[in-house]
């Protein structure tokens, strides 16, 4: 793995933020926002239960760099995490970081080889938005916990390689942007 997709592995504070400093466009293109079942690293995290579970794709000026899940127990629809339900193509870093009353667990680091479940989930999702296969053999990624009132909420990233390339140019364009 690239020093750069380390570093974005490592990025404290709001992805959304960072990706938006990267270009002229950002935007949420929405796969799926749904209850569904959990995968085994979430039922671990999160314990049993119905949940929602939101995966877009996070572009920057029409190139897509990040696959995100995100996944809130179904009854904290009705209260700490309602935006939630509305949240539609806008980013959940707005919503996550906005909100002083939000803490965020340590950043953990992922590394999802390929055939594995994870990786087969976002090659598959990230071919039929973008055509295109997904451009490496690896997901990098990371995954935090969300706690609002109680209500925990769990966010996956996986990093396109192309943020490497857009994260290093604009670390060479402005060395005080970590």
């Amino acid at each position: 793995m690239s020093l750069a997709l380390r570093r974005w592995q490592r990025a404290p504070g709001s992805l959304t933020a960072r990706l938006k400093a990267l270009g002229e466009c950002f935007e949420v293109l929405t796969l799926r926002q749904r209850v569904a079942p959990l995968l085994a690293e979430e039922k671990r995290v999160l314990g049993p239960g119905r949940y929602l579970v939101r995966e877009v794709i996070l572009k920057v000026d029409g190139e897509a760099l990040v696959w995100a899940r995100s996944v809130a127990p179904a009854r904290s629809l009705a209260g700490p995490w309602r935006a939630l339900a509305g949240l539609g193509t806008r980013p959940l870093g707005q919503l996550l970081f906005d909100d002083a009353r939000v803490a965020r667990s340590p950043l953990r680091p992922h590394r999802l080889g390929r055939g594995g479940p994870g990786h087969r989930r976002i090659a598959r999702d990230w071919l039929q938005a973008t055509g295109a296969p997904w451009p490496a053999g690896v997901a990098h990624g990371r995954s935090s916990v969300f706690e609002r009132r109680g209500a925990r909420l769990r966010v996956f990233e996986a990093f396109a390689p192309g943020l490497a390339c857009r994260g290093a140019a604009k670390l060479t364009s402005n060395p005080g942007w970590k």
